[in-house]
Formats: C-alpha cells, structure tokens, sequence
C-alpha cells in the first residue's frame, strides 16, 4: 500500500502513464477547471462530490459519519458503472451513460 498516493492528473499525462480507458473526476472543486489532454482519448465525466475532508463538523463521530456517506455515494455510483453492460453500447451510448451516472442521486 505504500505506492498509494494522491497524485497531479499530470502525472497522467506523460508518455510513459498507464492506459486508461475512463476517467471520471469526483472533487467539486475540479467541475469548473479545464481537464488536460489525456493520452488515447479515454471517456470522461464528472461526478462531483462533497469533499468530506473540508466538512464542518464538530467531532471526530461526524467526521466520521461525512466520509461514511461519500463513501457510499460512491460505491453506488461505481455500482452502476460496473453494472453497464460495455459490451453491447457503442462508444456514445457508454459516454452518455457515464455523464447521466454522475447526476444520480445517491
């Protein structure tokens, strides 16, 4: 788990990057930035959440219980994504699909 980082989306950028099929950003604080270039032109959508880190609570408990909910906001979110079958869409029916994801409420 130690190679386990946040890391700038420059990072995936370069030549050298992994492949990425999808890219979806989940800070709310990222909807209004411009995106870079991603190598291979992945499928990309936003699906923004609170970040639950900059929470205003007054304990540890609701602290708590504020990632808890991102948590499984989510883990529906990616629910649904992994239940899509990407086999039988074409590529604007998978594009449309991963925007409509990030409006669902969870």
């Amino acid at each position: 788990m130690q190679e386990l980082r946040s890391k700038s989306w420059d990072e995936f950028g370069a030549a050298e990057a992994p492949h990425m099929d999808f890219i979806i950003t989940v800070c709310d604080n990222a909807a209004g930035e411009v995106c870079p270039h991603w190598p291979g032109h992945p499928m990309s959508a936003h699906w923004g959440f609170e970040d639950p880190a900059a929470a205003l609570v007054n304990s540890v408990e609701e602290k708590r219980a504020v990632f808890n909910r991102i948590f499984r906001q989510i883990t529906a979110r990616m629910n649904i994504f992994i239940s899509l079958p990407l086999h039988l869409l074409e590529k604007n029916a998978i594009q449309r699909e991963i925007h409509a994801i990030g409006g669902t409420a969870v």
